[in-house]
């Protein structure tokens, strides 16, 4: 029998535990008042309740309701609703600690047991007390209802259990009664004379006498007749009642410490005791003996507690809980053909999967009486001898050979007829030979059918287990491979990294092969070269290959698939764990934990989708998007990851996605579309663009006109030579009165009458005669000059030399109406024109080019002139047919595709289908081949970020949301503020601006860290900003200042270093070692800082008793920061003068004796040694300083206050500075930019990790 533990916390002591009856929860209660709710399957702490004062020894939930119950020390009893996180209400009556509380299976009552001597019975729902048991004579320790009986059970340290019968108070309950006074006294005498007239609602039915000494617990089975207690005697004792009497039936003696708790095994006649000689036990129901003993060597025992439905059970102990099971859940089977053989009670049964029929073959070998026998944990079968091999743990491992019948006639065969042998390991290896892995003696013994070993091979490895491989080899599992060795060579063929290997499983061609270990699955050729890796956070409990190449596989609570290529996904969740045995199309059969085969409804079209993407069988693809409803965002996700934007274009519907995408997959129609119904400047500015990178000008012209974008229409188009549009341009700046447009226009058409005009009406009456004159314009100079009042002769500088020329634009060589760049020509893909998009009308309209919707480009159009808010017609006089967009713009084309109905026929056009199909198939097989226009390269900055895990490194690259994203969860960061100046000098430090030419826009270029040895994209990383150097540069200026007291500038300098160590990276585990160091270094120096600068603020302050403690209290919590010897110095001789100027002789003794122990210098050594001779006359603080030296504690940086040893604390994810849980959820007063409290998993700053 074997302890095999699921989940185990460390905490305070447990007192007291409770399963969730449905979900995977279990409350602990704590010795120091706190009380804990646990995920056990995933291993993470839900909540935590902390309203009791003192320990909490009873939790208990509802079976039904969202309620748990807790009583404690505190005399109260609590009654919490874990949705809404609180409680909500309090009972209150017990006069002494309240031992244990348990709500009632059906009645809306709860039974607490306390140290007061009586037990109560509360109702929940009215918040009163409805009955108080008394009668015993000392503490309660214990008290339970019966699961279906109206019967109470309690133990008490007077050395007896008493069974009470409260039938009475559920008939009174019934009938609907008041409920008892809540006060004690009054419930007492009530009670005495309800005794006397008997007429009480619970009487005591027995009274159980045989402990020699106090009993701690009892409790009911949950079928039978019986009463299990234990107590201080160390015995625990069976009791078996009746209608009239009760009785001892036999005791369980062996434990050699006070027995806390007992229970009986839900399942099975087990009896399991747990004590404080650190020792669970489990005892045999019938024959009440001792089969096996479970030891810790340091933790005492205190509780234990059965899963209501599942095989669990939780003990406490001094240093947190334990969740553990007894045995394996798991039936061994085997798989052939169309038919299953599994292990359910002791019998070997062949299930048909076609007829659903189930037949036991052959009855396996079960315990003798008083003994345990596991049951067989894996089974082989051997189809041309219809025999079977199980191996179980049994005697230390043992395997049994069992023949099948191979006729079945209804009779099962007897197990007597079964051959044994001693091994952890038997697979059949050949038609009438198997292979037994000998662990202890590293041997590996081939048998036949006789059980007869006929070769013995030593393994080249330390096996821990051997499975099935195809041909003559096995699989060898070492603790960190797997190894494919050939038997009858006795060579290893290949091999293959790995965690221990629980089981394999192969594909029915086996061809490929799945590792499955705790949380991990490595899928593999047959070769052993593997394919991928799947990591799971819970426990991994089977698997099984669909025909198709997808491997199913289970968790605790999820089926998923996995795809070779590493994709995996959930297919759907369940309630408890299965045990894959076949998949069939959307049927999974399975095996539960009771043997029951059972058929579960999948859907597999997610991984159906997947896998016919992955082959490029678009055929199937889009069948699949057709006639299934596919969607969400996980595929929408999934499409875009894996490089199929336009695949993912067909499920969505939303507009800002469809443009996303379609920006993506380059569709600009699309996007086009979109963005017209989006209609936000941002979008049109994203969508020019994206248009203007792939050369559709006309696209970048809409969306300009769009934006109003005037002056990037009016660069647009000079640059295309479109001077028929600028002339409209600057219509329209002389219509907004905008000057500068206006100036730029001009310059642009060469109209210099017009750019003198725009200099005058600025007042630039020099530069419009200037321009006039040096353009010949010499009425309009004169004009300039004799407004401005100069003469002639007082202009200077106004000739032009011989060699300058005049500010003219080039003409267009050539006037084109297309100005789009041409596009290569690709072939249609099989998904273009497969799909309509929903309501959205994108894509291309027979009978309209692919830019008639450009025609709205025209400025002086309705729809554009509209949206300027410009009436050109009206006050410029300009036609409307003079517009942008050119006669030909919406142009339908007369010679169209469109066909009249019937005119085929005319034609001698026949449907031929076969003809069709022929046709479909061989363009399915060019749009597959067809030409794929080139990509874009990788730029050197998305290397960066994906070469490196770093958060500086993806500030280099540009990608601050990742960084953001990392820091996050690496350390908690709230706050990024202080870190804005960071993240901008290494964003700019990590490139270098190269000028080319005067004309050409300079290059950028990304500045590496090593690069000399870079060889390879995967080597390219960016340069340094922050190094270990540096920082440690920066904590000498931090020392310095601190030694000459310049405490203002030392703060700045130790959180200056504090913030850029999130940037450092290092190449070496020492180095990271070190910033760790220098971290807590930048901790403690920030920390006591700023209570040197609070105790300043305080010594300036007006001379009260509350300002003297506390001054004396921040010298002294300065001392226990973690300084520099030197400066710790300092600190003690500051705290030392200052508790004696204000007589607290006692700390100042303290203060002078921690300073001799630093070997101060003799002078003032010898200052010390005189303090502590004239404190140790006073020996006493005049001011109630809250320090003690003795009790260990660490300062809140918050409030500059105490946290002792084991009360409650949170500290930064980041700095790990410690604060009072009231600043939970605050920014860090120390690193101004962490979540206090927050959940992190550590900083990373060694780049080899990545």
């Amino acid at each position: 029998m074997q302890m095999l533990t699921k989940f185990e916390t460390k905490s305070s002591r447990v007192k007291g535990t409770a399963f969730h009856p449905k979900r995977p929860w279990i409350l602990a209660s704590l010795h120091n008042g706190s009380i804990q709710l646990w995920d056990y399957r995933m291993g993470t702490l839900l909540d935590r309740f902390e309203e009791h004062e003192g320990p909490v020894r009873g939790i208990s939930f509802h079976p039904t309701q969202e309620l748990f119950v807790s009583g404690g020390d505190d005399y109260k009893v609590k009654v919490w609703n874990y949705r809404t996180r609180r409680c909500i209400f309090t009972l209150q009556g017990h006069l002494d600690y309240v031992r244990t509380v348990y709500f009632h299976p059906e009645q809306p009552w709860i039974i607490s047991a306390s140290d007061d001597q009586t037990i109560r019975i509360w109702n929940w729902q009215s918040r009163q007390c409805i009955a108080v048991l008394t009668g015993h004579n000392h503490y309660v320790m214990c008290a339970q209802f019966h699961p279906t009986d109206d019967l109470v059970v309690s133990a008490c340290l007077d050395q007896t259990v008493r069974v009470w019968d409260i039938s009475g108070l559920r008939r009174k309950s019934a009938a609907g009664a008041q409920p008892m006074m809540t006060d004690p006294l009054s419930s007492q005498r009530l009670n005495t004379q309800g005794d006397f007239f008997n007429v009480t609602d619970v009487v005591v039915k027995f009274v159980l006498e045989g402990h020699t000494r106090g009993v701690n617990w009892a409790t009911f089975h949950p079928t039978m007749p019986l009463i299990l207690s234990c107590g201080d005697d160390r015995q625990v004792k069976i009791w078996r009642m009746n209608e009239s009497r009760a009785w001892e039936v036999d005791t369980c003696r062996g434990h050699y410490n006070n027995v806390n708790s007992a229970l009986f095994h839900p399942k099975r006649e087990l009896i399991l005791s747990d004590s404080e000689d650190k020792t669970i036990r489990v005892w045999d129901t019938t024959r009440r003996t001792l089969l096996q003993t479970f030891r810790r060597d340091q933790d005492r025992f205190w509780c234990m507690n059965a899963h209501p439905e599942l095989n669990l059970f939780a003990a406490g102990h001094d240093n947190g809980l334990i969740v553990f099971k007894l045995e394996r859940e798991r039936p061994a089977s085997a798989i052939h053909q169309n038919s299953l053989l599994y292990v359910k009670d002791s019998q070997v049964r062949l299930h048909d999967f076609a007829s659903a029929n189930d037949a036991p073959m052959v009855s396996i070998r079960t315990a003798p009486a008083g003994q345990y026998l596991p049951p067989p944990r894996t089974m082989s079968f051997n189809p041309a001898e219809k025999a079977v091999l199980l191996t179980s743990d049994a005697e230390g491992g043992s395997y049994e050979l069992y023949n099948l019948p191979r006729q079945f006639n209804g009779q099962v065969s007897d197990s007597a007829q079964a051959r044994r042998g001693a091994g952890s390991c038997a697979i059949w290896t050949g038609r009438n030979r198997f292979a037994v892995l000998d662990k202890a003696a590293q041997q590996i013994l081939i048998k036949d059918l006789s059980n007869q070993t006929t070769k013995t091979i030593k393994p080249p490895v330390t096996v821990e287990a051997i499975f099935n491989a195809p041909g003559s080899q096995i699989l060898l599992s070492t603790a960190t491979s797997v190894v494919l060795f050939d038997v009858q060579t006795r060579q290893v063929v290949s091999e293959i990294n790995a965690a221990p290997v629980k089981y394999v499983v192969w594909s029915s061609d086996m061809s490929t092969v799945a590792l499955l270990c705790k949380h991990t699955i490595t899928l593999a050729n047959k070769q052993l070269d593997q394919l991928c890796q799947v990591h799971e956070t819970i426990r991994i409990k089977s698997a099984m290959w669909d025909a198709s190449g997808v491997l199913l596989y289970t968790t605790l609570n999820h089926i998923k698939f996995a795809l070779p290529r590493g994709d995996s996904g959930i297919v759907r969740t369940i309630d408890n764990p299965i045990y894959l045995v076949r998949v069939q199309g959307g049927d999974l059969h399975c095996l539960d934990r009771e043997g029951s085969v059972n058929v579960i409804k999948i859907d597999p079209t997610e991984y159906r989708f997947k896998l016919a993407l992955q082959h490029q069988n678009y055929e199937e693809v889009v069948s699949i998007i057709r006639n299934s409803n596919l969607v969400g965002q996980s595929i929408i996700a999934y499409l875009q990851k894996n490089g199929y934007p336009e695949i993912a274009l067909h499920f969505v519907r939303d507009d800002t996605a469809r443009f996303e995408l379609a920006l993506e997959c380059g569709n600009m129609d699309i996007a086009l579309e979109t963005a017209k119904a989006i209609d936000t400047p941002a979008y049109w500015n994203k969508f020019s663009q994206e248009a203007l990178r792939r050369g559709h000008i006309q696209m970048v012209e809409l969306a300009y006109q769009r934006t109003k974008a005037y002056d990037k229409l009016s660069f647009l188009y000079s640059i295309t030579g479109n001077t028929e549009k600028l002339v409209k341009m600057q219509k329209i700046a002389i219509m907004r009165n905008d000057l500068q447009s206006r100036l730029q226009n001009s310059l642009f058409i060469g109209d210099v009458e017009d750019r003198v005009r725009v200099l005058q009406e600025s007042g630039q009456h020099a530069l419009a005669y200037l321009t006039a004159k040096s353009h010949g314009l010499v009425e309009e100079a004169e004009s300039i000059r004799a407004g401005a009042g100069v003469e002639e002769a007082d202009i200077t500088s106004a000739d032009v030399s011989g060699g300058s020329k005049l500010l003219l634009p080039t003409m267009p060589v050539v006037s084109s109406t297309e100005l789009d760049w041409p596009q290569l020509h690709v072939s249609k893909g099989i998904f273009d024109g497969k799909f309509n998009f929903g309501d959205k009308g994108a894509g291309p309209h027979p009978g309209k080019s692919r830019v008639a919707d450009l025609a709205t480009a025209a400025v002086d159009g309705d729809d554009t002139a509209g949206a300027w808010d410009i009436d050109e017609g009206e006050n410029m006089g300009v036609d409307e047919e003079d517009g942008f967009g050119g006669a030909g713009a919406d142009e339908v084309d007369l010679l169209g595709d469109e066909v009249e109905a019937g005119a085929e026929g005319g034609w001698g056009i026949d449907d031929d289908g076969e003809l069709d199909a022929e046709i479909a198939a061989e363009a399915t097989a060019a749009a597959a081949a067809g030409f794929v226009a080139p990509q874009p390269g990788i730029s050197e900055l998305e290397v960066w970020s994906r070469n490196s895990s770093l958060a500086v490194d993806q500030i280099a690259a540009g990608n601050f949301e990742q960084a953001m994203r990392l820091l996050r969860d690496q350390v908690g960061i709230a706050s990024f503020d202080a870190l804005k100046p960071a993240f901008m000098e290494i964003y700019t430090s990590s490139r270098s601006v190269l000028t080319t030419a005067p004309f050409a826009t300079p290059s950028r270029v990304p500045l590496r860290r090593n690069p000399a040895e870079s060889t390879e994209t995967s080597q390219y990383f960016p340069a340094k900003i922050y190094s270990l150097s540096s920082s440690l540069e920066q904590l000498q200026q931090g020392y310095r200042a601190t030694t000459a007291a310049k405490f203002e500038d030392g703060l700045v300098l130790f959180k200056r270093l504090l913030l850029s160590l999130i940037f450092v990276s290092v190449d070496t585990a020492e180095d990271a070692n070190e910033i760790k160091q220098l971290l807590q270094i930048c901790r403690e120096y920030i920390l006591g800082i700023t209570i040197e600068l609070e105790r300043a603020s305080v010594a300036k302050e007006e001379a009260t008793e509350e300002n003297s403690t506390r001054l004396v209290e921040l010298a002294a919590f300065f001392t226990h920061c973690q300084l520099r010897a030197d400066h710790e110095k300092l600190s003690l001789r500051v705290a030392m003068n200052t508790a004696y100027k204000h007589k607290c002789f006692k700390a100042a003794g303290e203060f002078a004796q921690r300073l001799l122990e630093l070997v101060p210098t003799p002078q003032i050594a010898d200052k010390a040694r005189k303090m502590i001779t004239i404190c140790d006359r006073q020996s006493r603080d005049n001011l109630a300083i809250n320090y003690d030296a003795r009790n260990p504690f660490v300062i809140c940086a918050a409030s500059h206050t105490p946290i002792h040893r084991g009360e409650p604390a949170v500290n930064c994810p980041y700095c790990q500075a410690a604060y009072k849980p009231e600043h939970n959820g605050e920014l860090c007063r120390v690193c101004t930019v962490a979540k206090i409290g927050a959940k992190a998993t550590g900083l990373r700053s060694l780049a080899s990790a990545n």
